[in-house]
C-alpha cells in the first residue's frame, strides 16, 4: 500500500536523506520517496503504519501529518480549516512581520526631526540587509542549499548562494555609509529582480518550501509576504535611480 505526507521542516538535501533514512528504517516500509521541493514523502508499506509512529521516527525538527485530498462534499464544519491555516501562517510569519516593522521605526526615527525621503529609504535599505544578512550568517552551511531551492542563479551557480550573505553585508554598509550608492542600487536591483523572479515561480507553482530570507535560523515559509519585501525593496531601489 502506498501513502502520501506532507512533511515540514526540510530545507536541503541532508535533511530530504535523513528524512528517507529514518522512514526507511521502520518496519514494514519498503520504499520511502522524498520530493523536498513539494514538502511531501510517498511510502510504500507492506502493512499498515498509523501516523503516530511515522512522526516519532523522525526528529523534532520535522513535522509529518497526512496529506489531506479536497473534498468538495465536505461539511460546513470543514470551511474554517483556511482560517486555521491561514492563521498559523499569520504566526509562523511573525518573525518577519515584527523584524520589518523595527527597521521601518528606526528608519521613520533617525529622521523625524528632519524628515527626507531619500535619507529615509537609504537607512531603511542599508539596515534591511544588514539585519537579514545577520540571521543568513547563522547558518553558512545550511543557507546556499535552503536559497537555490528556489533563486535561479544560486540554483546554477552554487557558489552565488555562499557568498551571498556577504553580498547583502556589503550592501548594507553601502547604503548606511552612502558610499556608491548608485552602484548598490542597480546591484541591488539586479539580485532581488532574480530572486524575485523565482519566489514568484515557487508561488505560482504553489509549492511548499522554507523562505531562507532569515537563514535557517527562522522556520519562515515561503508565502506572498517574501515577494511583498523584496517587491518594496525593488520599487525603494528603482524610485532612487529615477529621482
Amino acid at each position: 500500500m502506498k501513502h502520501t505526507y506532507k512533511i515540514e521542516g526540510m530545507t536541503c538535501n541532508n535533511c530530504k536523506a535523513s528524512v528517507e533514512k529514518k522512514l526507511n528504517a521502520l518496519n514494514h516500509v519498503t520504499k520511502v520517496s522524498v520530493n523536498l521541493e513539494k514538502g511531501e514523502a510517498e511510502i510504500i508499506m507492506d502493512k499498515h503504519i498509523d501516523t503516530e509512529t511515522l512522526k516519532s521516527a523522525l526528529p523534532e525538527k520535522y513535522t509529518l501529518s497526512e496529506k489531506q485530498e479536497r473534498n468538495v462534499f465536505a461539511s460546513s464544519t470543514m470551511s474554517a480549516m483556511p482560517m486555521e491555516e491561514e492563521k498559523s501562517k499569520l504566526q509562523q510569519l511573525k518573525p518577519l512581520l515584527l523584524i520589518i516593522f523595527y527597521i521601518a521605526s528606526a528608519s521613520v526615527l533617525l529622521h523625524y526631526k528632519n524628515w527626507n525621503w531619500q535619507d529615509f529609504m537609504l537607512d531603511f535599505m542599508g539596515l534591511f540587509y544588514i539585519v537579514f544578512s545577520f540571521f543568513k550568517m547563522l547558518d553558512l552551511k545550511g543557507f546556499p542549499e535552503s536559497f537555490s531551492m528556489y533563486d535561479p542563479l544560486a540554483k546554477r551557480i552554487p557558489a552565488y548562494g555562499k557568498i551571498y550573505p556577504f553580498i547583502e553585508t556589503a550592501l548594507g554598509l553601502m547604503f548606511l555609509l552612502r558610499f556608491e550608492v548608485n552602484i548598490a542600487l542597480i546591484i541591488t536591483l539586479v539580485v532581488l529582480g532574480i530572486t524575485t523572479i523565482g519566489v514568484t515561480k515557487t508561488l505560482l507553482d504553489k509549492k511548499s518550501i522554507r523562505c531562507a530570507c532569515l537563514g535557517t535560523a527562522l522556520k519562515l515559509p515561503m508565502t506572498e509576504a517574501t515577494f511583498i519585501e523584496n517587491a518594496i525593496m525593488i520599487v525603494m531601489a528603482s524610485l532612487m535611480l529615477i529621482f
